[in-house]
């Protein structure tokens, strides 16, 4: 096999990691208070996969920052909401940074 074919099929096994998206943004109908917005920061960080999570009472919206190459299935997202009391309405991915995310809300890192 030739050094190209080598390095062209190793780039290949990197695509599906490399578009993978950096963030989770979910839109949550039954958030009511702080309280509701600590319970679902602690039970989303309890994924592996999480590096950061934003909820936004006031945008009905909760954010997951994903660590680099990790993902999390929108399955068990919706799962782990849904058994906490909420609804789940929209789930959406891209590359936003959490902290576009926190700007945009206007929010600043704890």
């Amino acid at each position: 096999m030739t050094p190209h074919r080598i390095l062209l099929i190793a780039f290949l096994s990197l695509v599906p990691m490399m578009l993978r998206a950096a963030t989770i943004e979910m839109h949550v109908n039954g958030l009511v208070c702080a309280f509701c917005a600590q319970g679902i920061e602690k039970k989303l960080r309890k994924f592996p996969a999480t590096a950061d999570v934003v909820v936004s009472l006031e945008q009905h919206l909760v954010a997951v920052a994903l660590k680099d190459g990790e993902d999390i299935p929108d399955t068990e997202l919706r799962k782990a909401l849904t058994n906490a009391g909420y609804t789940v309405t929209a789930i959406e991915r891209s590359d936003t940074s959490i902290e576009a995310i926190r700007s945009r809300l206007g929010q600043q890192k704890p």
